[in-house]
């Protein structure tokens, strides 16, 4: 099983990226999915969920309205568009197989504040 992320940056606070997360190695179809971020000294902190097939996301809510979850199961991939980033969205993200308790993480991708 293996989760690669890719698209970090650096961003300018007001701006928008998208991050993606290629899968392989199980039935990603068949799989629920998370994204989660973890700031330097703190626990992580869970951002949003797709359900297998992607009809259903889900959002915590300091990012609900900006962040958009979505999933391209022929390609095996999801993705996290986030727009009007904050200062305090900058940080290291995660994918993750399933909900909570999550069982693959890859290995972050880097959101970095830009003045």
């Amino acid at each position: 099983v293996q989760l690669v992320e890719s698209g970090g940056g650096m961003v300018q606070s007001g701006g928008s990226l998208r991050l993606s997360c290629a899968a392989a190695g199980f039935t990603f179809s068949s799989e629920d999915m998370s994204w989660v971020r973890q700031a330097p000294g703190k626990g992580p902190e869970w951002v949003s969920a797709i359900n297998a097939a992607g009809g259903s996301t889900y959002y915590a809510d300091s990012v609900k309205g900006r962040f958009t979850n979505s999933r391209d199961n022929a390609k095996n991939t999801l993705y996290l568009q986030m727009n009007s980033l904050k200062l305090e969205d900058t940080t290291l993200y995660y994918c993750a197989s399933g909900l909570a308790p999550f069982g693959t993480w890859g290995q972050g991708t880097q959101v970095t504040g830009s003045s």
